[in-house]
């Protein structure tokens, strides 16, 4: 198993797996602010100047104006206008990840259609990509 695990570390694995971690963790604030910052305000805006991240239910039956007045009062709240903004997050990341990969999946596609064979440029014979004679007519390729 420690071999295993020494492997794993020395084939850049790890690095690759912090690497997509980092910039995940990235790309997902970026939406998230985008979400929050860019795209509700105008939809907010489109349904009657309704502000997302301000919709909840208060469930403490003491009447509060905004959220931040029933969090600070530590009222119990259903706060489903932060639950619209993740989910929107959500699939505004999973569509990202969905085209990365496809653009993989078709680039793997292109590998695979790769010819392993090439022409022998005397005798038009088809031989190993890694030949440097032909075994048809013995001439160096």
């Amino acid at each position: 198993m420690l071999k295993e695990f020494k492997e794993f570390v020395t084939k850049g694995n790890v690095v690759d797996l912090a690497v997509g971690i980092v910039i995940g963790a990235a790309f997902g604030k970026i939406v998230s602010s985008f979400v929050t910052d860019v795209l509700m305000p105008p939809v907010g805006l489109l349904l009657g100047k309704v502000d997302f991240s301000n919709l909840f239910i208060n469930l403490s039956g003491t009447p509060y104006e905004t959220l931040s007045e029933a969090k600070k009062a530590g009222a119990a709240t259903l706060n489903y206008g932060i639950f619209i903004n993740t989910c929107i997050d959500f699939v505004i990341i999973a569509f990202a990840v969905f085209l990365i990969i496809r653009l993989i999946n078709r680039m793997r596609r292109v590998e695979a259609a790769a010819p392993d064979t090439k022409e022998c440029p005397y005798c038009m014979s088809k031989i190993p990509l890694n030949a440097t004679r032909c075994p048809q007519c013995t001439s160096e390729v």
